[in-house]
């Protein structure tokens, strides 16, 4: 369950955010004065500590970008080299936000739903009252497993970039989250497990992480 609060402010906002660190990343080719949020999906962590958000994001150029962020309420241990910054949450506080591939509990969220075949999480609106109003999920992702499959460990993984991606590897599996998203095209890129995501105007699902 993600629990938004969507009654609060934000300093920066996240693509104010994503607007000075997106030009840093080879895979991004846009220009940041154009981003543009496209859709979004919210994922959970199992221990209620970490925001995970998946965002899909347009930079006026052909290309779709897929950018996974984490937030965390202190900055994550021996992720400097991850961090994209931090926000000032109306309610939270201070935010410190990683491009999630270098955060182990987006690794291993991410693994358990391509492996067990999961989905995206249930997303609820914080209302001024206390509250919640379900929203529908405005970008539906699905894992190709089955359920009780076997998750393999990437809490200790290697992450790198390579193709437009960043890949997670640890020697006995490899996560690739690809950020320079082909809208046109679903193939499986060889892989044995998959993360597909639809958003609106994208109803045939795309390939957006891969698991070996």
């Amino acid at each position: 369950m993600a629990l938004i609060y969507a009654d609060t402010t934000l300093v920066p906002s996240k693509l104010e955010l994503l607007a000075e660190w997106l030009p840093t990343q080879p895979w991004f080719t846009g220009d940041p004065t154009k981003l543009t949020r496209v859709s979004g999906y919210r994922l959970d962590d199992p221990e209620g500590e970490v925001g995970i958000d998946g965002i899909l994001v347009s930079a006026g150029d052909d290309r779709v970008y897929h950018v996974p962020i984490t937030y965390r309420g202190a900055p994550l241990d021996g992720g400097e080299a991850h961090l994209i910054g931090t926000m000032e949450h109306g309610v939270l506080g201070t935010r410190w936000v990683t491009e999630a591939a270098g955060d182990p509990v987006f690794r291993a969220v991410v693994a358990q739903v391509i492996a067990q075949g999961g989905s995206g999480s249930e997303e609820l609106i914080h209302q001024p009252d206390g509250g919640t109003i379900a929203r529908e999920q405005q970008m539906p992702i699905h894992g190709s497993g089955q359920p009780g499959a076997q998750v393999p460990e990437l809490w200790a993984a290697e992450v790198s970039l390579g193709d437009g991606a960043s890949v997670a590897a640890t020697g006995l599996a490899t996560m690739r989250v690809i950020h320079a998203v082909d809208a046109g095209s679903a193939a499986a890129r060889g892989a044995a497990g998959t993360l597909t995501a639809t958003w609106p105007g994208q109803d045939t699902p795309v390939v957006i992480a891969t698991l070996d």
